[in-house]
C-alpha cells in the first residue's frame, strides 16, 4: 500500500512539474492590454479589452478577454433579461483576434505592461486558472463587472492593489448616462432605449475610477498610472495596431427616434383638435395610448423589479409609462365614464408634472426623443378632462 501511495505522489508531483514548466514564461515575455474601439452595433458600441500573452520563445500569443455569451447556459433568454446570465472568459489566438477585428474595421491598441518576471508569470497563471472549465463563468454586470473592469481588477491582483490611478488631464466629471451617451449618437433607437430601460441611479457622478466601466478610459487611465512602490509607470510602451478606415454614414433622418416621435406627436394634437372643435372622442386613439404606456410601465416594473441588473433601478419613466393604464383601458369603450376615472386622467396629468420637475432638478434625465410625446400625452389628458366636464 505504501508502495502505491508513494507511486500516486510521485505520479501528481511529476505532472505538476510539467504542468508548471508547460507555463513557464521566458524573459522575453510581453503581457498587455488591447483596447478594440467601437462598433457599428449597440452591443459592441462601447469597444472591448483584454489581455495579450507574447511569449516568442515559447511560441505562445493569445488573448484572454471577459465577457463572452454562455449559449449553452439553460434559459439564455430569460437569464439574460433578468441580469442572471453568466458570462464566460474566453481564449483566443491573437492572429484571429487581430483578423476579426480588422475585418470589422474597429481600430486595436495595445498597452504593453510594465511589470516584473515575477509579476508576468503571476498574472498569466491567474489567466489560465480562470479559463478553466470550472472557473469560467462569472456573473456579468455592465457598470461593475464587465470586460474593461476585469481587466483593471486583474491587473489591481497582480500588483497586489500598489496601482495609483492618477486622474489624467482629459479628465470630466459625468454621470453614468453622460458616460453611455458620449458613445452613442443620441438621436438613435438604442440611445432611446437606453434612456428608456435604464433609471436614475444612473444618473449619479462616477467616481474617477468608476469610469473605467469603459474599455477607451481604461487605455487613458492606464497610461497616466503608476506603480506605488517604486513610482514607475504602469504602462511601458503604447502603439496603434490598426486604425480603422473612415466610411461614410448614410444619413436617416426621416427614421431617426426624434423625426417619427415628431410626427406621431403630431398626429395625435391633430385628432385632438379636431375632437375638440366637433365635441366628439375618438375612442381608438386613447385605447392605444393607455395600452401602450401601460404596457411601458409594465416592461419598466419588470426591469426595476424583476431583474438583477443595477441599472435599471429607481427609474422614473414610470411617471408616464404607466403601468395602471392597461388596467382601465376598459373605460375608455364607454361613451360616458365615471367621476372616479376622471380624477384618474387628472392624476396622470399630475405625474407628467413630476416628471417634468425631476428632469430639472436633474433627479433623472430622460430622452430627448420622447418629448414631443409627453407633450401630445399631456395635451390628450387635458382634453379628456374637458371633454368629461361636458358630459
Amino acid at each position: 500500500m505504501k508502495f502505491y501511495l508513494h507511486l500516486a505522489i510521485l505520479f501528481f508531483l511529476s505532472n505538476q512539474i510539467t504542468y508548471s514548466q508547460q507555463n513557464k514564461l521566458s524573459l522575453k515575455a510581453e503581457i498587455s492590454v488591447l483596447t478594440v474601439g467601437p462598433g457599428n452595433s449597440l452591443n459592441d458600441a462601447f469597444g472591448h479589452s483584454g489581455f495579450r500573452v507574447k511569449d516568442t520563445s515559447n511560441q505562445i500569443d493569445v488573448v484572454y478577454g471577459y465577457g463572452a455569451y454562455d449559449f449553452d447556459a439553460p434559459n439564455f433568454y430569460l437569464k439574460f433579461i433578468q441580469g442572471q446570465l453568466n458570462y464566460l472568459i474566453s481564449k483566443t489566438d491573437f492572429s484571429r483576434f487581430e483578423k476579426v477585428y480588422t475585418y470589422y474595421n474597429r481600430s486595436i491598441k495595445e498597452q504593453v505592461l510594465n511589470l516584473t518576471e515575477t509579476e508576468k508569470q503571476k498574472l498569466y497563471n491567474y489567466l489560465i486558472n480562470n479559463y478553466k472549465p470550472e472557473n469560467r463563468r462569472y456573473l456579468y454586470e455592465f457598470f461593475y463587472d464587465n470586460c474593461a473592469t476585469k481587466i483593471k481588477d486583474v491587473t489591481n491582483r497582480t500588483l497586489n492593489n500598489a496601482i495609483n490611478y492618477n486622474t489624467p488631464k482629459v479628465f470630466k466629471e459625468a454621470s453614468f448616462r453622460t458616460l453611455i451617451q458620449d458613445n452613442l449618437n443620441k438621436n438613435s433607437w438604442g440611445s432611446l432605449g437606453i434612456d428608456l430601460a435604464l433609471g436614475a441611479v444612473i444618473d449619479k457622478k462616477a467616481t474617477p475610477e468608476e469610469h473605467m466601466f469603459l474599455p477607451k478610459n481604461v487605455f487613458t487611465f492606464f497610461n497616466n498610472a503608476t506603480i506605488k512602490n517604486n513610482n514607475k509607470p504602469l504602462v511601458k510602451s503604447s502603439s496603434i495596431l490598426f486604425i480603422p478606415k473612415k466610411t461614410e454614414h448614410p444619413n436617416l433622418f426621416f427614421t431617426t427616434p426624434f423625426f417619427v416621435l415628431t410626427i406621431v406627436s403630431l398626429c395625435i394634437f391633430y385628432i385632438t383638435y379636431r375632437d375638440y372643435k366637433q365635441n366628439k372622442r375618438t375612442k381608438w386613439l386613447d385605447i392605444s395610448l393607455f395600452t401602450f404606456t401601460g404596457l411601458i410601465g409594465v416592461f419598466i416594473l419588470f426591469l426595476w423589479f424583476a431583474t438583477n441588473h443595477s441599472g435599471t433601478k429607481q427609474n422614473y419613466n414610470i411617471l408616464w409609462g404607466f403601468a395602471l393604464n392597461i388596467l382601465f383601458v376598459g373605460q375608455l369603450f364607454k361613451k360616458t365614464w365615471s367621476l372616479w376615472f376622471t380624477k384618474y386622467i387628472k392624476f396622470l396629468i399630475i405625474l407628467l408634472v413630476l416628471l417634468t420637475m425631476h428632469w430639472i432638478f436633474g433627479v433623472q434625465a430622460f430622452a430627448l426623443g420622447l418629448l414631443p410625446i409627453l407633450l401630445a400625452l399631456l395635451v390628450r389628458y387635458i382634453f379628456l378632462v374637458s371633454y368629461s366636464s361636458k358630459q
